[in-house]
Formats: C-alpha cells, sequence, structure tokens
C-alpha cells in the first residue's frame, strides 16, 4: 500500500488496523503523480493496482470499496490466477 500520508500517520494506521503489510509514505506524491491517481486537491484516489513481478500491471481497480476491499482483493487475485502465499 502506498498512502501520501506522512510515515507518522501510516505507522499508526497500521498499528490501529493490526496491517501485516507494508505502508510505504509518499508525501511528494512522486508516485501517486506517476500512478495518475492524484486528484483535484492532490489527494491520492482510493485505486488498487494488481503488478505482477516482472512489473507489468496485470489489473487497475478504480472504483475501489472501503467497506470490501479486502475481499475484492482476494477475490480478483484469484481470478488473476495468483497464488496465495504459505
Amino acid at each position: 500500500m502506498i498512502s501520501t500520508d506522512t510515515l507518522e500517520d501510516n505507522t499508526k494506521f497500521a498499528k490501529m488496523h493490526e496491517a501485516d503489510y507494508p505502508i510505504l509514505s509518499d508525501v511528494t506524491k512522486e508516485i501517486g503523480t506517476r500512478y495518475g491517481v492524484l486528484g483535484a486537491f492532490g489527494m491520492a484516489k482510493r485505486w488498487t493496482f494488481y503488478i505482477a513481478p516482472d512489473g507489468k500491471i496485470l489489473h487497475i481497480d478504480n472504483a475501489v470499496k472501503a467497506g470490501s476491499s479486502g475481499p475484492d482483493m482476494v477475490a480478483k487475485l484469484a481470478e488473476l490466477k495468483i497464488a496465495k502465499r504459505k
């Protein structure tokens, strides 16, 4: 996950939600700009990019629903035939 929030805010978020994945901080918004996800006021849109190990973008979900994003990601990964971690 990449957020335009500060490292400190991302760390608090991760602890609060018991995140077991890395959250990168893009405070300069360089990555958000390159991926075209910044909205009118410079806030990042909630998009999910499914990226293969070779760097190829397999799918972009630009209609992420916060309430179902976890199950939606699991379903999309299965659809893309991405193996589950062991």
